[in-house]
């Protein structure tokens, strides 16, 4: 168990960062909360930490489950989105016991794959832990250094003239954006990047005009004219059936356009400094809410869901909504 002894064995360089982190808060905000910004009582923190490295490790063991025993890192990938994402639900239901059972699971994960590298001969997860402790003194040079931060902005730039100092290698401003990143996020992520080093629109409000273009771009692969039919939203009128794109070379170019409003969307969530992905899960979730309160009202009627008329359903939805917002 070298992954366990490793990282009981810092014991002192935390003390030394705890240390400046407290001479440097007590400096930098002397009139905040005395419990505000403490890091925990380690006599308690370690020996639970050490437990469950332990219990990781034995799992891994030859005594240990079959099951983890053949989880590789890439095979673990799929359960550690799955945890971030639970984790994010639980945030956002404001359930401190779900919260703590969440943030659980993501640490669980983290050791776990840790321990799978270790098991792997490729580092130990003493290196994970020092790693990221010195990229964050080193990042927070206005913390842990001499430099000045009064502001947000300040504090971006520091963390950002640090973050290109580590990676002079780097070819490209987009290196290092993760490719398995969801794709909105990415969005958001690959056109911070670039305007970063300036290039984006002057003025925010000029990505409507961009988003009403490429919107018409879309149309004009959609529609015949490239006119978009003026067809209101309504409830009691026939379903007109789908028909799906088939042909290759128009499908990739509806793609193409359709990608380009996405990303003009993402944008304009960056500039107005809203997350897009939080955004979109913010409203899956809502929309679920929504259609499961429909499937509720359903059962209440004892009608299927199949059987339910489209105006009946909208009324029900629209019946949740209103519950929602207090109508």
């Amino acid at each position: 168990m070298a992954v366990n002894a490793s990282v009981c064995s810092r014991g002192s360089n935390f003390d030394n960062l705890c240390s400046m982190t407290e001479n440097s808060a007590a400096n930098d905000v002397a009139n905040a909360s005395a419990s505000f910004g403490k890091s925990p009582t380690f006599a308690d923190v370690l020996p639970e930490f050490q437990r469950l490295c332990e219990v990781v490790a034995k799992l891994r063991s030859p005594a240990g489950c079959p099951w983890d025993r053949q989880q590789t890192l890439a095979s673990i990938k799929p359960y550690t989105l799955e945890e971030t994402y639970e984790l994010l639900e639980a945030i956002d239901s404001d359930d401190n016991a779900a919260i703590q059972e969440e943030l659980g699971d993501v640490l669980l994960q983290v050791i776990l794959d840790a321990q799978i590298a270790s098991d792997e001969n490729r580092f130990e997860l003493v290196h994970v832990i020092r790693q990221i402790a010195d990229k964050m003194v080193r990042r927070h040079p206005h913390v842990f250094g001499d430099a000045h931060a009064e502001t947000t902005d300040d504090v971006k730039r520091h963390w950002h003239a640090a973050k290109s100092n580590e990676k002079r290698e780097r070819m490209s401003q987009l290196d290092g954006i993760p490719k398995d990143l969801p794709q909105l996020a990415r969005a958001y992520r690959i056109a911070a990047r670039a305007a970063s080093v300036g290039y984006d629109f002057p003025d925010r409000r000029m990505l409507f005009d961009k988003l009403r273009e490429e919107i018409q771009e879309l149309a004009d692969e959609l529609f015949t004219d490239g006119m978009i039919p003026n067809v209101p939203a309504a409830v009691d009128v026939d379903p007109i059936p789908d028909e799906h794109v088939t042909d290759p070379a128009v499908k990739a170019r509806v793609e193409g356009e359709l990608g380009d409003v996405l990303f003009v969307v993402a944008n304009i969530a960056r500039r107005w400094g809203i997350n897009p992905e939080e955004a979109l899960r913010k409203s899956n979730a809502k929309f679920s809410r929504r259609f499961q309160a429909i499937e509720a009202a359903m059962r209440q009627q004892e009608q299927s869901m199949e059987d339910a008329s489209l105006r009946e359903m909208e009324q029900a939805y629209q019946a949740a909504k209103a519950k929602e917002n207090g109508n």
